[in-house]
């Protein structure tokens, strides 16, 4: 199967302050707030949601198609896709911006700083699906350009590919009717607890009533598992044990990986979701959103502790 992952390619750049921002910050200056942080150093991380679920993908021996743009930095990003196998023939260079970064500075008590700057995500990656299969093709649809995130939910449609809609963290650069729009049609709609509410609040539509424009919504409920949502009901699945939480960020990109492997490997939706809440695992146990590595046999073993199927 063809799995299209459109969304971003970015560079996570993390810092450590050692102190407190609140030391440094004056309450009654914060109208003309003038401050440095000098940190202990900074970690570079590969990051992006389509980079992040494509390489979940490659784990699981699935060879995902990234559909992103990304910028003249290019090619340390380019080496990592290629040691993990992951295609780069989607991937549109644009060679007047730096690729999407993330400056993330955490201090001591676990209050963080982002500055983020979108660089080449600004830019359309324009695909070209000249020899996509429907039958042999699915697609997600995660936060990124957002031209490419309505253009490519066009196109899918005129195809008859299936394609999942992820809004995530664009969702406050969508209006009302262009968001029933993206997911009318959709295979699916794949959000966390506070997105749903959002997702409802902008189309002024409950759950019952988006299941009029799509046939599936998964809802994420982190330590709580998740949630599939169809004509037929709710069903709960439970999440996966973590050997130990070191960093939960990832998680979400790393559960719609799991997710994608089993629905072109034609499970049901339970078995997927629950395919995507043992690929969560992984990312949560690592600092980082790529960090996490394990063979397909290691994954299945790991599935049959939790589940006791498959």
């Amino acid at each position: 199967m063809n799995i299209y992952v459109s969304g971003s390619m970015a560079y996570d750049r993390i810092m450590d302050f050692p102190g407190k921002f609140s030391d440094h910050i004056l309450p009654d200056k914060i109208h003309i707030l003038n401050v440095c942080f000098t940190v202990n150093g900074m970690v570079e991380k590969f990051g992006g949601t389509a980079g992040n679920i494509a390489y979940s993908l490659s784990l699981l021996n699935e060879k995902p198609t990234i559909l992103a743009t990304i910028g003249k930095d290019y090619s340390a990003y380019y080496e990592w896709l290629g040691k993990n196998r992951i295609s780069t023939e989607g991937i549109k260079i644009v060679s007047q911006e730096f690729t999407a970064g993330a400056y993330i500075t955490t201090d001591k008590a676990d209050n963080q700083i982002t500055g983020f700057n979108p660089g080449a995500m600004k830019y359309p990656s324009e695909y070209k699906f000249s020899s996509a299969n429907p039958e042999k093709s699915i697609a997600i649809l995660a936060p990124g350009n957002l031209q490419d995130m309505m253009e490519y939910a066009k196109v899918y449609k005129e195809k008859g590919i299936n394609y999942i809609c992820d809004p995530g963290q664009s969702l406050t650069a969508w209006d009302k009717k262009a968001l029933r729009e993206w997911i009318d049609g959709s295979y699916m709609l794949i959000t966390n607890d506070y997105e749903l509410e959002m997702v409802m609040n902008m189309t002024g539509m409950n759950k019952k009533e988006l299941l009029s424009l799509t046939k599936t919504v998964i809802t994420t409920l982190g330590e709580k598992g998740s949630v599939i949502s169809s004509s037929q009901g709710d069903v709960n699945v439970k999440p996966a044990k973590i050997n130990k939480v070191v960093d939960p960020t990832g998680a979400g990109d790393a559960f719609r990986s799991g997710l994608l492997k089993g629905l072109v490997t034609g499970k049901d939706l339970e078995t997927s979701a629950k395919l995507g809440a043992v690929t969560a695992t992984y990312a949560i146990e690592k600092y980082g959103t790529q960090e996490h590595h394990y063979t397909y046999d290691e994954f299945l073993e790991r599935y049959r502790e939790n589940f006791r199927e498959l």
